[in-house]
């Protein structure tokens, strides 16, 4: 059974080692516990039954509780496995940046590099260009270079 765990945002990381340190040492019967990413103040564990989950949890810090439903593999498999996304960001494409600290600038793609999921932009509203490394998921194509010619 899979359980949603409410504990305290931005902390997951720390609750999710306090858990795993106590389901080790009591020898309980919750096999495994991980934080999603993209999910912030919630976890997930899997423990044989309620009982289980509910003392792995118990009066530890940052955690505020288990969500009362249960739910199954297929609905958390997209934020648990890896997905084999195809990437449509080319060299040259104009993007636009999505996340901080350079949210809603533009730029230009110099490099991108698929192991890592990062690519090399230079911004165009910068006075001196200046390449920047930041995550595939962090831009958005707006314009490919050869629509322009």
């Amino acid at each position: 059974m899979i359980f949603i765990i409410k504990v305290t945002t931005n902390k997951e990381g720390k609750a999710v080692d306090m858990i795993a340190d106590r389901i080790e040492k009591r020898n309980i019967n919750s096999f495994s516990v991980s934080r999603p990413h993209g999910l912030r103040g919630y976890i997930l564990l899997e423990a044989e039954d309620r009982e289980s989950a509910e003392e792995s949890v118990f009066n530890l810090p940052y955690v505020k509780g288990i969500i009362g439903k249960t739910i199954t593999y297929k609905e958390i498999k997209n934020m648990i496995e890896p997905s084999a996304t195809t990437i449509s960001i080319k060299e040259d494409d104009i993007v636009e940046m999505i996340a901080e600290p350079f949210k809603k600038e533009k730029a230009k793609v110099l490099r991108i590099n698929k192991q890592k999921e990062e690519v090399v932009v230079s911004l165009l509203g910068a006075v001196v260009p200046l390449p920047v490394t930041v995550k595939i998921d962090n831009v958005k194509v707006i314009r490919r270079e050869e629509e322009n010619e």
